[in-house]
């Protein structure tokens, strides 16, 4: 039974949970979470989070109970963002505290051991709320990922598929290439049909249809009605180069925002490019040059990740290198590095990219203290503020960014706190293959306490650990280019809106670099 507003007056009289089972106090919470939502309780909603929530005892909850402790509080979070703006989507607020934490919590709630135990619709619910968090924030290309994952455990939630098909339609108001447009929003209003969403929550379906609508009025008749082959197109003319295109494709890898609707072969070239950009005269496209350097970085590493992958004998190169056997199943070759570089090329990418934006965008900051994290603040430090020439900004693409980069570790004081708990770790394996000595073992290690000899110099890690890591950096990669690709898009757009009309901007027109001339 619901509580009822006498009961949520006591609750607002407690200072502790501590007095119950707890089992018995995360149900309490979650029950009251739902009443003071009910009522529009923010009062209620931030006693929760800032007093009581802290007061239960964590390391006595068994994993059925963890996994809703968290759900809960992410809604706990989502109420306060909500009842405590004017905008309840989040506006174009830069910096959201409800926000980072309704992230971290959905975040805790899919990392715990319970969550399998959950419902399934739950385990959609939560999915779910973790992608509406990211599209909230700018980070489309990461929400659809997650609407996506809800989808494959249970293609009927209609929340999942109502709130992708609402991200894929303003994912396609972002992008420069009006043919990626009109499919990403046939797409959107395909999938917005009423017969598909079903179960939804109070409210949603005269938002979806409203959406449906709007793509109805922007989009001609003809495109909608019109099905269209997205995958009669060619993968390559070799097995390898097919198998290659089709891991791209169904690990959502290439530079292309076709590739996010799923792994249609319409998607499989890295066709995303600098859009258009206005330069005074003699600058020349010094941004498309290094919009070029920064695809074929990643394209590059994720070739080298592909080929590290794959099951096939030892290379000539690791022929005649002697080597020990330090009885620990250690993991040696050329694979192995070609994984250790295709790690270091994606996150040095990240720093690019800022780079990139502080000469874009003209901040001035000197070059040795560029950094990803520090590039949107004052002085590159957090506690003075983001920098006005961002919040000044209603840039979707490029606040995804700007929260994107809350996923990424930095040692140093502001930086230190991260909304992604595996932020830290990756890192520390970055230093330490930069600096110092990472060592990776085969399938057959068992741990360092399965190792004979402690290697105290090693960081060590199972390969298929650090496998997984480069996928994730891979994908963090990939959005944060477009990201960047888009967000520049969304600005020159803004430019053009406020340039005197009587200006001048003669064209300037860029052939393509042909396969046949990369060495």
């Amino acid at each position: 039974m619901e509580p009822k507003l006498s009961d949520i007056e006591e609750l607002l009289k407690r200072r502790t949970l501590a007095d119950l089972p707890v089992s018995e106090a995360v149900q309490y919470l979650g029950a009251n979470i739902n009443a003071a939502w009910d009522s529009k309780r923010l009062d209620v909603l931030s006693h929760i989070v800032e007093t009581l929530a802290g007061t239960i005892n964590t390391s006595q909850l068994a994993p059925e109970d963890e996994c809703p402790l968290h759900f809960f509080l992410a809604n706990a979070w989502n109420g306060i963002k909500f009842l405590s703006s004017t905008d309840p989507g989040g506006g174009w607020a830069w910096e959201s505290r409800a926000i980072e934490q309704e992230t971290i919590c959905i975040r805790r709630a899919i990392a715990s051991d319970g969550l399998l135990q959950q419902p399934v619709l739950r385990i959609c619910q939560i999915y779910t709320n973790l992608a509406n968090c990211y599209s909230t924030t700018g980070r489309f290309v990461e929400a659809v990922s997650e609407w996506n994952r809800a989808l494959l455990i249970e293609p009927r939630f209609g929340m999942a598929r109502g709130n992708r098909a609402v991200g894929l339609w303003t994912y396609a108001r972002t992008v420069y290439d009006d043919g990626h447009a009109l499919v990403l929003a046939r797409e959107a209003w395909t999938q917005l049909d009423p017969s598909k969403l079903k179960g939804l929550e109070p409210g949603a379906g005269a938002y979806f249809a409203q959406a449906r609508e709007e793509i109805e009025k922007s989009v001609p008749d003809k495109v909608l009605a019109t099905p269209f082959d997205v995958n009669g197109f060619p993968l390559g003319e070799t097995d390898a180069e097919r198998e290659y295109r089709e891991w791209c494709l169904s690990n959502t890898l290439f530079l292309n925002p076709l590739n996010d609707i799923g792994p249609a072969r319409i998607a499989a070239q890295d066709i995303l490019s600098c859009p258009s950009i206005v330069a005074k005269i003699g600058e020349g496209p010094r941004f498309h040059d290094f919009m070029n350097q920064i695809k074929q970085e990643y394209c590059s590493a994720r070739w080298i990740i592909f080929d590290a992958t794959r099951e096939r004998p030892s290379h000539f190169s690791d022929s005649g290198v002697l080597l020990y056997n330090t009885l620990d199943y250690p993991s040696y070759g050329l694979r192995t590095e070609q994984l250790k570089l295709g790690f270091r090329a994606l996150y040095s990418l990240f720093d690019k990219i800022a780079f990139f934006l502080n000469a874009y965008l003209d901040l001035g900051i000197a070059e040795r203290d560029v950094s990803f994290r520090g590039l949107w603040y004052v002085k590159q430090k957090r506690p003075k503020g983001i920098r006005s020439e961002f919040t000044a900004r209603e840039n979707w693409p490029l606040r995804g960014l700007f929260w994107l980069g809350k996923d990424l570790y930095e040692d140093t004081e502001g930086f230190r706190d991260v909304i992604d708990p595996a932020a830290k770790r990756l890192n520390e394996i970055r230093n330490h293959l930069e600096h110092k000595y990472l060592k990776l073992h085969s399938d057959l290690w068992g741990g360092p306490e399965s190792s004979l000899f402690t290697d105290g110099l090693a960081v060590s890690l199972g390969r298929e650990e650090f496998e997984d890591m480069n996928l994730h950096l891979l994908r963090m990669a990939r959005a944060a280019i477009i990201y960047l690709t888009l967000g520049v898009h969304c600005e020159e757009r803004t430019r053009a809106s406020q340039r005197d009309s009587n200006e001048i901007t003669p064209p300037m027109f860029l052939d393509n670099w042909e396969d046949d001339w990369k060495a």
